[in-house]
C-alpha cells in the first residue's frame, strides 16, 4: 500500500511526515530566495599546481596577454591564461611582494623583501635591477613604460619613501615623491596619476604636473596596514576604488580644477584641494582581501575569520595558524553595499590563512559592452584570486552558465525561455529540452511534458522516437499521442503503432484513438497490430463505442469492409447505407436488419425490398419479431410488409394476416385497399381485428366477402348511416334479395326513403319502391319530382340506345354477308413479292377500293384441284382464287377463261385491271362494299363494270 501512495502522491498522516514536509518547504523557500551567481570559478591548471606544490604564491599581476605570478622563494613565473609557464625569472632571493605590467604587457616589474626592484623584458633578455636595501612592498610601472625613454616606475616599502625612478642623461635617478608617513603599502598608476597608501591614508600624485592633488585619510579603526593591506584599483581614469580593512571608498578625482603650488605639504585635506569627491562609501562586515571593478558594481574578496580569531586577528603581529578561518568569499556588491552575489571559494588550506594571504587581480578590460550584467564574448573581465597554494579564476557567467544555473535549480521554464530568446548556442535547446522533459517526468507532469515535445524535439525523428518509447514505458503514451508528428519528421511505423495500441488499451483515451485514426494518414502504420490489440476487448466491459468505431476505421484501412459494416451497424451510424453501396456489402446486411431499420427505416426498407433475393422476407420478419422491446419492431414490420406488398403482392402472402393487424394499428386508411387486393388473409381473423378496432367499412367489406351481405348492409345503415354506400354495396352484390333487405330497412327510416328513391334509378323501378312505402309516410315533393324526371330521362335514353343498337346490328350483318362472298387470293409463303406482270398487262387505273391481301400459311394438300384445268394446286406454284362457293381456280386459268368469254379491247383492258385486283387480293375488283356501302348491290352494277364471277356458278359475262 505504501507503494501506491507514493505513486499517487497520497500524503501521510503521521507527524514525522509533516515535519519532513515542513523542512522540504523551507528548503524550497531557501532555494527560491537564492540569487544567481554573477561569476563562475575554476582553478588555474597548467603548470600552476606543480609550481605551487613546492612553493607558495605571494602576488599576481595580469596583462592582456599573460600573467605574472610571484612566489615566496623570489621567483617570477610568466604564465599564459591556461596556467602554462611561458617564462621564469629568478629575480629575488626573498618573497616577491608586488608585480606590475606596463600597458603593452612587454615589461614586468617586481619588488621583494630583499630590498630589490627588478624590471624584466618578456621578449628579450633586457633586465634591470635596483637595490634599495630595505624591503620593498609595492611597485607600479609607468603605463607607457615601453613607449617612453624615461622608463619610469614608482616603488616603496618599509623605509617609508615613495621613489619615482626615471632614466636621465646620466642614468637612472630616483626622486622621492613622498616620505615620513610610514611604510608604503600599495601603489597603482593610471595615465598620469599615481595613487599610493601609507599609514596615514591614500595620496594621489599627478606626474604630468609633478603635483600631489589629493589625500584620503585612512579609515578609522582599521587594522594596521602591515597586517591587513589596503587595496587600490582604478576603475577608470578618474575613479579610484579603495578597500581598506572593512571600509570601501570610491573617489572621483578631477585634474581640471586649479592646481595648487608645488610643495611638500604633508597633510592636505580634500576640502582644501577640492580635487576629489567621494562618490560612494560603505562599511562591510568582513575584511577586504582584494577589490576590483565589475561593471557598475564591485567585486570584493572577503575574508571571514573564525569566531576565536575575530578578537585577536589584528591584535598580534604573529599570524595565527590554528585553522579556524572560514572560506574566503567573492562578493559582488553595488556602491550602496547591496550584495548581488556571494560565492564561497573552495581554497585548499583556507582554515590556516589570514586576510593578507589572499590577493585579487583583474585583467584589463574596457567594459564598454557591459549591459545588465553581461559582457560580449571576449570583452568580459577576468579575476584571479591568489592564495598560497591556489590560483582561482573567476569570470562573469555567460548565457550558457545562466541557463545551466536555472536548470540546476529546477527553473526549466526560464532556462527554455532563455534559450529561445537566443541566449547561448542553438545546440543548447536539445540539452535544455531533454532536461526539462526529464524534470517534468520526474515531477509526473506528463501532460505538460507532452505538450512541450513539439517545441523541444522539433524535427528530430530519433528524439521523437526515443520519447515515444519512453512515454510508452511509463504507460503515459496516450498524453503524447496528440503531439506526435506525422510529417517533418515522419517516424518509423512502429512508433505510430505503439501509440495507437497505447490509446486502445486505455478506455479513457478511446475517443482520442478514434480521432487519431481518422486524422493520421493510413500509410504511417500497419493497422493489423492495432486491430489485434483491440479485438480481444470485443464483448467486454472495456469496449466503448469510440473503440468500436476506431476498430471499424482500422478494418476499412485493412480492407475488411464486412467487419467494419457490422460495427457501424451496431453503432447506428447514419451513413452506413452509403457505406453499403460504396463497397457493395448487400450480402452483409442479412444479420443486421434490426439495426438498419433503427438507423433509418426509410432507407432500410427499399434496400431490403430491392435485395429480397439475398435476404428473404421470412428472415427479415423473423429478425424484426425477435427484436422485442429494443425497438418498435411492429412499426418496422408494417413498413417492410407494406413496401413488400406494393412491390409484389404475393411475396409476403404468409404474413398477410399479420399485415391486417399492422395496417389496423399504424395505417387504417390503407387497410381497406389491402383487403380488396389480397387473397391471402383469413377472413375471420381480419374481421375480428377490424371489429376490435371498430373499423366499420373494413367490416362491411369482409362480411361481404364472407357472404354475410345482410349483416354488412345492416352495419352500413346502422353505423355508417350512409344510404349511398349501402346502395353501392347492394349494387355490387347483384342480389335481388339484398335489394329487398335494403328497401325493408330503409322503410323504417323515413329520412332514407327519399335518398333510396333518388339513387335506385337504373337499378330498381321507383314505382315499386313507392308502392312499398307505408301510408302516411311523407316524401318531399321536390325529391319525387326529381325521381320522376330522372326516370323519364333514363327511359328515353334507354329506348334511343335500343334503336341505335338494332340498326347497327342489321348493317353489320349485311356487311358480314357481302364480306363472306368475296374471293380469297392464296399465295405461297416463299413468294416474297409478286414478279412484274407481262408487258401485255398495263398498270391499273385509279382504284379506290381497299384490298387486304391474305397470305397462305401452309401449302395445299391432297385433292385440291383447279376447276378449269383440273390440275392439283400443288403442281403449279401460282396464286389461287377461292370463291365463297368453295370453287377454286388458278389465277392464270381464271384470267384466260375470262378473256375468252369476252371480246373487244376495252374488255381486255378491264380484265387486265381485274387481274391486277386479284393480284392485290381483291377478287371483286372495285367492290363498293369496301367503301362502306352495305346497302347497294355490287359495284359492277353501279359503275357498269363487269365483275369476276365463278365460272361454274354463274353465266354472267363481263
Amino acid at each position: 500500500m505504501s507503494t501506491n501512495r507514493a505513486e499517487n502522491g497520497v500524503e501521510g498522516d503521521d507527524e514525522r511526515e509533516e515535519e519532513e514536509e515542513d523542512e522540504e518547504e523551507e528548503e524550497e523557500e531557501e532555494e527560491e530566495e537564492e540569487d544567481e551567481p554573477r561569476l563562475k570559478y575554476q582553478r588555474m591548471g597548467g603548470s600552476v599546481p606543480s609550481l605551487l606544490s613546492n612553493d607558495a604564491a605571494s602576488c599576481i599581476a595580469v596583462a592582456e596577454r599573460m600573467i605574472a605570478l610571484g612566489t615566496h622563494d623570489g621567483t617570477v613565473h610568466i604564465l599564459d591564461f591556461l596556467g602554462n609557464q611561458v617564462k621564469e625569472f629568478p629575480a629575488h632571493t626573498a618573497t616577491v611582494n608586488d608585480l606590475s605590467f606596463d600597458i603593452e604587457g612587454e615589461y614586468v616589474g617586481s619588488c621583494s623583501d630583499d630590498g630589490s626592484v627588478v624590471i624584466s623584458s618578456l621578449f628579450n633578455d633586457e633586465k634591470m635591477k635596483f637595490d634599495y636595501h630595505r624591503p620593498m612592498k609595492a611597485i607600479a610601472l609607468d603605463p607607457d613604460y615601453v613607449r617612453k625613454a624615461s622608463r619610469r616606475f614608482v616603488a616603496g616599502g618599509l623605509a617609508g619613501h615613495l621613489y619615482l625612478n626615471s632614466k636621465k642623461w646620466l642614468g637612472y635617478r630616483d626622486q622621492v615623491l613622498h616620505s615620513g608617513e610610514g611604510p608604503i603599502h600599495a601603489v597603482t598608476w593610471r595615465t598620469s596619476l599615481v595613487a599610493w597608501a601609507n599609514d596615514a591614508g591614500v595620496k594621489v600624485y599627478d606626474t604630468a604636473n609633478d603635483q600631489r592633488i589629493t589625500f584620503i585619510e585612512r579609515p578609522r579603526g582599521s587594522p594596521r596596514p602591515e597586517l591587513l593591506l589596503p587595496h587600490l584599483v582604478w576603475q577608470d581614469d578618474t575613479l579610484l576604488v579603495i578597500g581598506w580593512g572593512t571600509s570601501v571608498k570610491i573617489a572621483s578625482i578631477s585634474t581640471s580644477h586649479p592646481k595648487g603650488a608645488n610643495g611638500t605639504h604633508r597633510h592636505i585635506t580634500m576640502s582644501s584641494m577640492n580635487q576629489v569627491d567621494i562618490v560612494a562609501s560603505f562599511q562591510t562586515t568582513y575584511f577586504i582581501s582584494g577589490i576590483a571593478p565589475f561593471g557598475d558594481s564591485l567585486v570584493v574578496l572577503a575574508y571571514i575569520p573564525g569566531e576565536e580569531d575575530k578578537e585577536k586577528e589584528f591584535s598580534s603581529t604573529i599570524p595565527s595558524r590554528q585553522g579556524n578561518a572560514q572560506r574566503p568569499e567573492v562578493r559582488v556588491v553595488t556602491w550602496n553595499n547591496d550584495e548581488l552575489a556571494t560565492d564561497a571559494l573552495p581554497v585548499h588550506g583556507f582554515e590556516h590563512y589570514k586576510a593578507k594571504d589572499y590577493s585579487l587581480a583583474h585583467a584589463p578590460f574596457s567594459g564598454s559592452s557591459y549591459a545588465g550584467g553581461q559582457w560580449a564574448a571576449g570583452d568580459e573581465p577576468l579575476y584571479y584570486i591568489v592564495s598560497p597554494k591556489d590560483v582561482v579564476i573567476a569570470k562573469p557567467r555567460d548565457a550558457e552558465d545562466h541557463i545551466s544555473w536555472l536548470l540546476q535549480h529546477g527553473w526549466h521554464e526560464k532556462a527554455l525561455a532563455a534559450v529561445e530568446a537566443g541566449q547561448g548556442r542553438s545546440e543548447l535547446l536539445d540539452e535544455v529540452g531533454s532536461r526539462y522533459l526529464d524534470h517534468l517526468i520526474v515531477e509526473r507532469k506528463y501532460a505538460e511534458a507532452a505538450s512541450l515535445c513539439p517545441k523541444l524535439l522539433r524535427g528530430s525523428a530519433s528524439a521523437w522516437e526515443r520519447w515515444v518509447f519512453h512515454f510508452a514505458h511509463l504507460r503515459q503514451l496516450p498524453v503524447l499521442v496528440p503531439y506526435i508528428p506525422t510529417e517533418n519528421p515522419r517516424l518509423r511505423d512502429t512508433a505510430y503503432e505503439v501509440a495507437l495500441v497505447a490509446l486502445a488499451t486505455n478506455p479513457s483515451f478511446h475517443k482520442e484513438l478514434l480521432s487519431t485514426v481518422k486524422s493520421w494518414p493510413p500509410a504511417l502504420y500497419s493497422s493489423l497490430p492495432v486491430i489485434s490489440a483491440i479485438e480481444p476487448q470485443l464483448n467486454t466491459s472495456s469496449m466503448t463505442d469510440s473503440l468500436k468505431e476506431a476498430l471499424a476505421e482500422l478494418y476499412i484501412i485493412d480492407g475488411q469492409y464486412e467487419k467494419a459494416f457490422s460495427l457501424y451497424a451496431d453503432l447506428m451510424k447514419p451513413d452506413i447505407f452509403d457505406f453499403i453501396e460504396k463497397h457493395n456489402l448487400h450480402d452483409a446486411i442479412r444479420e443486421k436488419v434490426v439495426q438498419l431499420m433503427m438507423i433509418d427505416c426509410k432507407r432500410a426498407v427499399p434496400l431490403l425490398i430491392h435485395h429480397k433475393d439475398l435476404i428473404p422476407p421470412s428472415e427479415v420478419v423473423s429478425q424484426l419479431l425477435d427484436a422485442g422491446h429494443t425497438c418498435d419492431n411492429r412499426y418496422f414490420l408494417h413498413l417492410y410488409l407494406h413496401s413488400l406488398f406494393e412491390a409484389n403482392p404475393h411475396a409476403g402472402k404468409d404474413y398477410h394476416d399479420m399485415q391486417v393487424e399492422l395496417y389496423a394499428d399504424y395505417d387504417p386508411k390503407m387497410l381497406l385497399p389491402f383487403l380488396r387486393s389480397s387473397q391471402h388473409y383469413t377472413l375471420e381473423k381480419a374481421f375480428e381485428v377490424c371489429f376490435k378496432r371498430d373499423l366499420v367499412r373494413e367490416q362491411v367489406f369482409i362480411l361481404g366477402r364472407m357472404g354475410n351481405s345482410k349483416q354488412a348492409l345492416a352495419i352500413i345503415i346502422d353505423k355508417l348511416e350512409d344510404i349511398e354506400e349501402a346502395i353501392e354495396f347492394v349494387t355490387m352484390q347483384h342480389d335481388d334479395e339484398l335489394w329487398e333487405e335494403l328497401i325493408k330497412q330503409c322503410l323504417h327510416k323515413p329520412e332514407m326513403v327519399g335518398v333510396l328513391l333518388e339513387h335506385t334509378v337504373g337499378n330498381l323501378d321507383p314505382l315499386y319502391i313507392v308502392n312499398r312505402v307505408p301510408n302516411g309516410l311523407e316524401i318531399p315533393r321536390d325529391r319525387l319530382v326529381k325521381i320522376i324526371t330522372d326516370y323519364r330521362t333514363e327511359t328515353s335514353l334507354r329506348n334511343g340506345c335500343n334503336d341505335i343498337l338494332k340498326a347497327d346490328c342489321v348493317n353489320l350483318l349485311i356487311k358480314y354477308y357481302k364480306e363472306a362472298r368475296r374471293a380469297i387470293c392464296l399465295s405461297n409463303e416463299e413468294d416474297g413479292a409478286r414478279p412484274k406482270r407481262d408487258n401485255r398487262i398495263g398498270s391499273r387505273p385509279n382504284d379506290n377500293s381497299q384490298c387486304v391481301p391474305v397470305e397462305v400459311k401452309s401449302k395445299t394438300k391432297g385433292g385440291g384441284r383447279c376447276c378449269i384445268c383440273f390440275d392439283p394446286f400443288s403442281i403449279q406454284k401460282v396464286a389461287i382464287i377461292v370463291f365463297f362457293c368453295c370453287h377454286a381456280y388458278h389465277m392464270n386459268c381464271l384470267l384466260d377463261s375470262t378473256n375468252n368469254s369476252v371480246s373487244g379491247g376495252n374488255v381486255e383492258a378491264r380484265a387486265t385491271s381485274h387481274y391486277d385486283g386479284y393480284a392485290n387480293g381483291d377478287v371483286n375488283g372495285d367492290d363498293g362494299y369496301d367503301n362502306g356501302d352495305v346497302n347497294g348491290d355490287d359495284d359492277g352494277t353501279q359503275r357498269g363494270t363487269p365483275q369476276m364471277r365463278c365460272i361454274l356458278c354463274t353465266t354472267a359475262t363481263c
